[in-house]
């Protein structure tokens, strides 16, 4: 029997507990995972000195920052530049308390009617860790750094928008649980919507590429483009400030590939699940599927970083506002007059 106090109070509490600490955890291990898959592209071994295989290097890496001096700079702004890495990390941390892992409700903090707008708004917040975090540093090569991902960040999430605008049509609805419930009832995965798989899979491909520019991943890392900046908007922080921003960086990856994989790719259900042939997959839970798929997303990310070269910030700039911008507004107006015309998806 479970009273009002375990229900509104006890079980929120566990959830959360357990999304941070599998998301700190999976954030830490990713750059592990990072190193060893970079170091195999290039024919190299990666870190392989902490524990075997390398295992414990997340761990030791995060003790190292912890022990490491934290210096403040004598002229910055020391409560804004205080205040930078929380900002940056604590929206990527907050987003997961909408994101459905499965379809029971122990799989998911809460289901919210308007999850999509709720994401948006709160990820929209981490730009200003970035931001202040360059402007208190009174570094010019900082603030440089910081005004930079400004300007990427705003452009590019206007075609994120747009893309996930498209999703939102397709299923009639602004909540996570009934876009993956509306990709099940169609029959379709989003990113190959039946009549609408051409702009469907446009909107998959500008999502996930403005996705990458939003977390500042290769080929976008321009506010930290080492060559020319230093070390970008982060370069008077250290020890557990750095790593704060650290985090911000690897959790949002988790963010971009948890909901490209719910808006897209049916989120935790298995590969065309009104398929009888392929009932024996319903084996597999419906979380490892969803974090199957969220690991296909991060092992793309890799993947970029260890193949293509940095864009100049006029190319990135020209390729959002000239090309994202145009094709995901033209792709949205398509969506939505082939809704009107047909009805719907089906």
């Amino acid at each position: 029997m479970t009273t009002p106090w375990m229900t509104y109070l006890l079980i929120p509490l566990i959830k959360i507990v357990v999304i941070l600490v599998v998301l700190i955890l999976l954030a830490a291990y990713l750059s592990w995972f990072e190193r060893r898959i970079l170091a195999f592209m290039q024919i190299r071994i990666g870190p392989n000195r902490v524990w075997p295989k390398g295992w414990l290097q997340a761990i030791a890496d995060a003790l190292k920052l912890f022990s490491k001096e934290d210096v403040i700079p004598a002229r910055a702004e020391k409560l804004v530049f205080l205040l930078g890495p929380v900002l940056a990390t604590a929206p990527a941390l907050i987003v997961f308390s909408v994101i459905p892992f499965g379809p029971s409700d122990l799989l998911r903090l809460t289901d919210v009617n308007i999850g999509i707008l709720f994401i948006l708004g709160v990820a929209s917040v981490g730009i200003y860790g970035i931001i202040l975090g360059g402007w208190a540093s009174n570094n010019k090569f900082s603030l440089m750094g910081g005004l930079r991902s400004a300007a990427q960040l705003i452009s590019y999430e206007v075609p994120m928008g747009f893309a996930v605008v498209t999703v939102v049509l397709m299923a009639n609805s602004l909540s996570l649980v009934k876009i993956v419930e509306a990709q099940k009832a169609q029959h379709v995965w989003f990113a190959f919507p039946g009549w609408l798989a051409i702009p469907g899979l446009i909107a998959f491909f500008i999502y996930f590429i403005c996705g990458v520019a939003e977390t500042n991943r290769n080929p976008f890392d321009l506010p930290e483009a080492e060559s020319e900046l230093v070390a970008g908007f982060h370069t008077e922080y250290s020890g557990m400030k750095f790593a704060f921003y650290f985090l911000a960086e690897y959790a949002n990856m988790v963010v971009i590939a948890s909901i490209a994989t719910v808006l897209f790719l049916g989120g935790w259900l298995r590969p065309f699940p009104n398929v009888a042939a392929l009932a024996f997959l319903d084996v597999i839970p419906p979380i490892v599927w969803f974090f199957a798929k969220v690991a296909v997303f991060l092992f793309v990310y890799i993947w970029f970083r260890g193949t293509f070269p940095r864009y100049r910030f006029d190319q990135l700039m020209a390729l959002g506002w000239k090309v994202f911008i145009p094709v995901s507004l033209i792709n949205l107006m398509a969506v939505g007059l082939g809704i009107l015309l047909l009805g719907g998806p089906r």
